[in-house]
């Protein structure tokens, strides 16, 4: 008999289109012959649907459009999840792997929303979740386990143009790095190299959210680690990104898709020992489970902290599954180990 696994996609993001491309590859991943994989579509507005059709259709997001093949879905605390055409009802004790990024998908709520159901899922809970998208919270913790990172100032929604200039020149130098504090994939992120810039990406920023970051400014390699497991984590080897753009954002992410990679990174022995020492330690102090990418920074012999990312993408050239594949794992083996995991239990 197959075992039955769960694949959520979509949902009211920035990015949902990154979730298309990801489960795209994580279904395709796994074995049909061992599999029944379920997949769960969430629309940009916010409504969920069994999605029966084909999994092109889910990438290029022609799959809200496949009417015949898309069952609205009602969630029944502590029972599952129930297809309302037919009655039937995915039973709380099937895996979900919530192939989604950013807002309304990895900062929690999903996460809250499948513990008020009964899942068992791939990722961290909904309390190490919601901290983690948090860019503020996030890094008010990590400062207190002696981790370099950027010094920064937070914005408010409140702060005026006249109150955010010296607030920012008080404490930084251009260029200065804008971001909105809950957003992956870069989204609403700029380099602001003067005054006249900062107001604009500011705003930009908060089409996002209410808190905005601005953060020095690292002129650095850009590192990343893998990391998996619940109560003893494992790292990957650093890998490294050369955006061959100002910064690895969103369009070089997942559109122009112009970086380079390296992985492993090439960095002296200490240097990788150390990033890797740091991202388990960032993953224990965050409650973190199941998976995250950790992002650095690396300057010469120095190392900083730049940000976690706790489901990341599994699109065709996301580090996470090629990380994991240079530790030694197949891509459908991340994926089924991903889910052993879930089933360990919150």
């Amino acid at each position: 008999m197959k075992e039955k696994l769960i694949l959520i996609f979509g949902g009211r993001s920035a990015e949902y289109e990154v979730s298309l491309l990801s489960v795209y590859n994580v279904s395709a991943a796994l074995d049909r012959q061992k599999y029944d994989v379920i997949r769960i579509g969430m629309t940009k507005e916010g409504v969920w649907y069994l999605y029966t059709g084909d999994d092109a259709k889910i990438r290029s997001g022609e799959w809200v459009n496949d009417t015949e093949n898309c069952l609205p879905l009602s969630l029944i605390p502590q029972k599952g999840i129930r297809v309302d055409a037919t009655g039937e009802i995915f039973d709380k004790s099937i895996p979900v792997f919530p192939v989604v990024h950013g807002s309304y998908c990895e900062d929690g709520r999903l996460q809250g929303l499948l513990d008020m159901c009964g899942f068992d899922y791939v990722g961290p809970g909904t309390a190490a979740s919601a901290v983690c998208m948090d860019k503020y919270i996030t890094k008010l913790i990590i400062s207190h386990r002696k981790i370099p990172m950027a010094d920064f100032v937070l914005v408010h929604r409140g702060n005026s143009e006249d109150d955010i200039i010296p607030k920012v020149e008080e404490k930084l130098s251009y260029p200065v790095f804008v971001k909105p504090a809950n957003a992956g994939s870069s989204v609403g992120a700029s380099k602001v190299k003067s005054r006249e810039e900062l107001i604009a990406a500011v705003n930009e920023a908060r089409r996002f959210d209410d808190k905005v970051l601005v953060e020095e400014y690292i002129k650095g390699r850009e590192i990343e680690v893998a990391v998996m497991g619940n109560d003893e984590p494992f790292a990957s080897r650093p890998g490294e990104i050369c955006p061959n753009s100002e910064f690895y954002d969103y369009n070089t992410k997942y559109i122009s898709d112009t970086a380079t990679y390296f992985i492993p990174a090439e960095l002296p022995e200490e240097i990788s020992e150390k990033i890797r020492g740091y991202a388990l330690k960032i993953y224990r102090a965050l409650c973190c489970k199941g998976l995250s990418r950790v992002d650095f920074f690396v300057r010469g012999d120095e190392v900083f902290f730049n940000e976690i990312n706790t489901l990341p993408g599994f699109t065709s050239i996301s580090m996470y599954p090629s990380l994991m594949q240079d530790h030694g794992f197949t891509y459908s083996g991340v994926v089924e180990e991903l889910f052993r995991y879930a089933k360990e239990g919150r």
